[in-house]
């Protein structure tokens, strides 16, 4: 694992590493990295009818340890009255976020789920950094699969939030802007596809989930 007080150049390779990557992205890969969280927020809208606040937060519980495709589906089903396809801490979470329990009560905040909630219920919040397996190993430099990367400790999330945020200054863009686009570059990459679906939109749409 890297460590949770690392040296001032390690620091400083971290927010080279990302900004590199970031720099590598299309035009479309920025694109869609800049609109990423503003799309997950109209997602959050939408599968709760109005009420982005318990959206982003129901998104979030049921974020840990699923693709992108799969936490939304969970996330769609949850809000039709089916919470499934996750842990019992997790969807008791879930319950209480359905039930009214503001989602900052429930979620980790200081942690990758509480900073995903933030990230989608506010994109522009100048803060957030969501610092999932890609988000470390984009700052690290390199993939490390399966192995622990010890994101649950506060100071090893806490250095590489600051990296992400250091870059973003250097960038002169958003941090979560910068986190979901070096995500976009780096899992297309791995994937060796050019273009991996993201998200869509879901602003205008017809609720069909009775159909």
């Amino acid at each position: 694992m890297i460590p949770c007080k690392p040296s001032d150049s390690t620091r400083r390779r971290y927010v080279a590493n990302i900004v590199s990557v970031f720099n590598r992205a299309t035009d479309d890969q920025k694109q869609r990295g800049a609109n990423w969280y503003v799309t997950a927020h109209e997602l959050a809208e939408f599968l709760s009818e109005g009420n982005t606040r318990a959206g982003a937060g129901v998104i979030a519980a049921l974020s840990a340890n699923k693709a992108w495709d799969i936490n939304q589906r969970l996330a769609r089903d949850a809000f039709a009255g089916n919470p499934h396809g996750h842990t019992g801490d997790n969807l008791a979470k879930v319950a209480k976020i359905l039930s009214g329990t503001d989602p900052a009560e429930v979620l980790p905040m200081d942690a990758k789920t509480g900073n995903f909630y933030r990230c989608i219920l506010d994109p522009s919040d100048a803060e957030a950094v969501c610092i999932d397996r890609h988000a470390h190993d984009v700052a690290v430099g390199s993939p490390w699969g399966d192995r622990d990367r010890g994101l649950g400790s506060k100071g090893r999330y806490a250095v590489l939030s600051l990296a992400y945020r250091n870059a973003a200054a250097r960038l002169e863009v958003l941090p979560s802007v910068v986190q979901a686009t070096t995500w976009v570059v780096w899992t297309e990459s791995l994937a060796g596809v050019k273009r991996r679906p993201v998200v869509e939109r879901y602003a205008h749409q017809t609720d069909d989930r009775d159909a």
